[in-house]
């Protein structure tokens, strides 16, 4: 049952799990929910919020959740995809964040305040992944609006990053971003980290973008280089690729499914079979598995009910077909139920040795394990599309084609629908030729090369300069021609403030403001 008038902590768990009532044949409830959401969701609010858990599950759950909209049946106005209360929600929230970009490296901090901006005192230590977690939502969020910057902000980010790894090609685990000098030297795949990795993968099929690609084909030499042993993959020291812990987190699960979709399927098979042995000796992933002794970490016992394997067990099947990957749901249905259903919910387990629970069911729960666990056994539903069926929308600036499939799930499970990305750049390259002749009628006097250059350093966020950022001709021979850009919201200075809390790897979305 929905409340009416949900607090805002609600209605940001409805965001994160609104796609999953339509992927689960829940149409009502997704209509009634954005109903909710349009009335109640405020972002001019007074908290301190994770850039990282703020972009993946709000600005990724409305984008999602906008792109799916006609499909669940909600009215959807004139110009959609290319416009509709939801994809504005996702600007605002996405436009919230932009004041964390504002550092001398282009790489975000972690903790912006959704009023103020970046306070003062606050830690410019950042995770790998929270800077390197943005090009599918950005550039999709970019390709919908047509303004440039969110995905300018997002591509400089990954290329500081790139620009910052070790002369043996791999990154560590946080970096200061006002330096660029790393803090955290443990190299892996897991927490910290993982997502980076992800979003080369994800934003290179989304963008078809060679570049971004090959920057993970070349993590990927220096990641079996140095880090797996076994078809295990340890933490290792960045500049010397010695062991420095050699344990299994459980995060570390998703790896198999990146490798799926990079065709590399025996490697992916070989190490989800791996991570299968732990899951059938706890009934689920411990946080933190200690490889050589073969079991849990202390104080690292619990599961959340993390998704990460039952993701890649869908990109597994999905492109072998092999039952055993159908095993591994049927268990995880089953221990999921036997341990941990309680009366209003599914609590995260606490400890697999005994098996104790926590009075808690974290949002992904529903956002992602729910959602990949009904995937998983559903070989028909429409995100599984393989192009054989498509929707012709009819907009006021043309034709535009959807759910032919190839959905790329951002990390937290929200998938977004590749074709949307091409529906909107005719619209806007349109309206930018208008704007420029009427500015130009007004402006006789000024040569258009000259008001293009004011125009393009107009503004309160200027892109860093120097190697790896949008104006390096090495790193990007496609640079494109920026357009005017329209901010609807004035970007707010940035200052910086305490830094109280660090990723959240249970995943919540604010942080304190205290």
């Amino acid at each position: 049952m929905l409340y009416i008038s949900p607090p805002p902590s609600f209605s940001l768990t409805l965001i994160d799990a609104l796609d999953t009532l339509l992927i689960l044949g829940n149409v009502s409830e997704f209509q009634r929910v954005v109903e909710v959401l349009q009335d109640n969701v405020d972002f001019d609010i007074d908290v301190n919020a994770s850039v990282f858990e703020t972009n993946i599950r709000v600005v990724g759950g409305l984008l999602s959740a906008h792109l799916l909209s006609k499909r669940a049946g909600v009215e959807v106005e004139a110009g959609w995809p290319c416009s509709g209360p939801l994809l504005r929600m996702a600007e605002e929230a996405a436009r919230k964040l932009l004041p964390a970009f504002q550092t001398p490296t282009g790489m975000p901090y972690g903790t912006v305040n959704l009023l103020h901006g970046v306070n003062p005192g606050e830690t410019p230590v950042t995770c790998t992944a929270g800077i390197g977690t943005f090009i599918v939502e950005f550039a999709t969020l970019s390709s919908l609006t047509g303004d440039p910057v969110f995905e300018d902000v997002a591509r400089v980010a990954l290329m500081r990053l790139w620009e910052s790894r070790s002369d043996i090609g791999l990154v560590g685990n946080h970096i200061d971003v006002l330096t660029g000098k790393w803090v955290a030297q443990d190299a892996g795949i897991g927490a910290g980290v993982d997502s980076y990795f992800e979003y080369l993968v994800k934003g290179a099929i989304l963008l078809q973008d060679k570049k971004l690609m090959a920057m993970f084909l070349e993590y990927n030499k220096a990641i079996r280089n140095y880090t797996r042993f076994d078809d295990w993959y340890l933490w290792v020291q960045m500049y010397k690729g010695t062991v420095s812990m050699p344990v299994f987190q459980s995060l570390e699960a998703y790896w198999p499914g990146l490798q799926t979709l990079i065709g590399d399927i025996d490697n992916a098979m070989r190490t989800f079979l791996n991570y299968y042995t732990v899951w059938k000796q706890f009934g689920g992933l411990p946080e933190f598995y200690n490889i050589p002794q073969g079991y849990t970490v202390e104080k690292r016992e619990g599961y959340p009910l993390r998704p990460e394997l039952i993701e890649s067990a869908m990109y597994l099947y999905r492109a072998t077909g092999d039952p055993t990957l159908l095993e591994l749901g049927r268990d995880a249905v089953e221990s999921i139920e036997k341990i941990s259903k309680v009366e209003c919910g599914f609590a995260t387990i606490k400890d697999l040795r005994d098996h104790k629970l926590d009075n808690r069911m974290e949002s992904f729960f529903l956002a992602e394990t729910v959602k990949y666990l009904y995937l998983l056994f559903d070989p028909t539903n429409f995100i599984h599309n393989n192009g054989s069926t498509f929707d012709a929308v009819i907009t006021p600036y043309g034709e535009c084609i959807l759910g032919a499939g190839g959905y790329i799930f951002n990390t937290e499970a929200h998938p977004i629908d590749p074709a949307a990305l091409h529906c909107c750049r005719r619209l806007k390259e349109e309206q930018w030729e208008v704007e420029d002749l009427m500015r130009e009628f007004y402006s006789l006097k000024r040569n258009r090369s000259r008001f293009q250059k004011k125009t393009m350093s107009s503004g309160p966020w200027e892109p860093p300069t120097g190697p790896g950022t949008l104006s390096s001709p090495e790193n990007y021979d496609r640079a494109r021609e920026k357009k005017p850009t329209k901010q609807k919201i004035p970007l707010l200075s940035c200052p910086s403030q305490p830094f109280t809390s660090k990723l959240a790897l249970l995943g919540q979305v604010f942080l304190d403001s205290s």
